[in-house]
């Protein structure tokens, strides 16, 4: 029983341990001093040589100049030229061969690869000076061969991690990129649908009202009525107009998005895909505008579309309600469990898709989320009702 608290207790230190961990590996300047002191542990092995064969300093000196050396590795992301200045100083004073890996390596991944070879030329040149002047230490090469076999290799293997690191820098920030700007496509394709069902469901209501307007007005023939009628239908006419005159970002033809109407029809093509679908819709709902049954419509076949992909075969549930002048829409599904194995942490939506279906619900007044929430991935949408038909 006494093992149980501490069991306890190192299971929370370990987790503790991993999130630190997890923290660290976000923040670059962490990464840096990880990367200085793991230069300067490495450094610390030659210290009682460097006291004992290479110069006069004793160790504590010795340990002060590498220490100072190491730091500057602090820099390499902004400055990487210091940290290599300062290796080539400690390679001809100390003999000191480990700050220029890192030097070599940090130069070549965050300069590429133009500064990485003539930073291994200036290397091995200065290297090869130093080597001919009295007084470079036996251990560190006695022959020639044996002083290039030492220096070029660990130069050149340094700044070729460094350049193949410096090629994936430039890949991920070109994902990135890449995601960003179909991101910012979904939106847009997203904000030209919405301009497209303006149009057309504002466009019927004004069409309809021009028509009511001309016929109430021969209704009442000579009366005073008769006027203001017609000059509504006038307006109602002139409003469509500038209605066709604004919307000018109707690139996607078709229909306009259906909506809660066709959700069954949904729910079945998705069931036919191997996702079957609990789909519960208050009555209430029906009678919502149809730009706000579109915009439930869009959130539906963007969620069912996304299962289908990312967890295949799980139960979804889609839940749509009127509550207190709200429009309510959850929709979530199990996230895949693959097997024995533990919960994704990714989310089951991470596409331009979510970008889409927000879009759409902040056109309209409302808010939106995403994520995974335990064990399911979950898509929550809270919209004004308005006034219900």
């Amino acid at each position: 029983m006494d093992d149980l608290p501490a069991a306890e207790a190192l299971r929370k230190a370990a987790a503790a341990t991993r999130r630190l961990a997890r923290r660290c590996t976000r923040e670059s300047w962490a990464l840096d001093l990880l990367t200085a002191l793991s230069c300067l542990a490495l450094m610390a092995l030659d210290v009682p040589g460097l006291a004992a064969d290479d110069n006069s300093l004793n160790g504590l000196m010795a340990t002060l100049v590498l220490t100072a050396g190491a730091a500057t590795l602090m820099l390499r992301r902004v400055a990487p030229w210091v940290p290599f200045l300062v290796a080539l100083v400690l390679l001809g004073w100390l003999h000191e061969l480990t700050l220029a890996q890192f030097a070599l390596y940090s130069l070549a991944r965050y300069r590429g690869r133009a500064a990485g070879a003539a930073g291994v030329v200036a290397y091995v040149a200065f290297a090869y000076v130093m080597f001919t002047l009295p007084g470079w230490p036996v251990r560190r090469g006695d022959t020639l061969g044996e002083f290039f076999s030492l220096v070029v290799p660990i130069g050149a293997l340094a700044a070729g991690v460094g350049v193949a690191a410096n090629r994936q820098d430039l890949v991920r920030a070109l994902q990135a990129q890449r995601a960003e700007t179909q991101a910012l496509q979904a939106v847009q394709q997203e904000r030209a649908r919405i301009a497209r069902d303006v149009h057309d469901f504002v466009g019927r209501e004004l069409t309809l009202l021009s028509v009511r307007s001309q016929v109430l007005a021969r209704r009442a023939g000579d009366t005073p009525w008769a006027d203001g009628f017609d000059e509504l239908s006038e307006t109602a006419r002139s409003a469509h107009r500038m209605l066709n005159e604004i919307i000018v970002r109707r690139g996607v033809e078709g229909t306009p998005t259906p909506g809660l109407a066709a959700l069954p029809e949904l729910a079945e093509a998705s069931a036919r895909a191997g996702s079957p679908v609990d789909l519960h819709v208050d009555d209430a709902a029906y009678r919502l505008s149809p730009l706000r049954q579109a915009a439930v419509h869009r959130v539906v076949r963007e969620c069912l579309t996304n299962a289908a992909k990312h967890a295949p075969g799980e139960r979804v549930e889609v839940r749509v309600r009127v509550a207190a002048g709200r429009l309510l829409v959850r929709v979530g599904n199990p996230l895949p469990t693959g097997g024995s194995g533990p919960l994704p942490t990714a989310p089951v939506s991470a596409g331009t898709g979510t970008a889409g279906m927000a879009e759409r619900v902040l056109a309209v007044g409302g808010t939106f989320s995403a994520g995974a929430r335990g064990g399911a991935y979950v898509v929550e949408a809270d919209l004004p009702s308005g006034e219900l038909a």
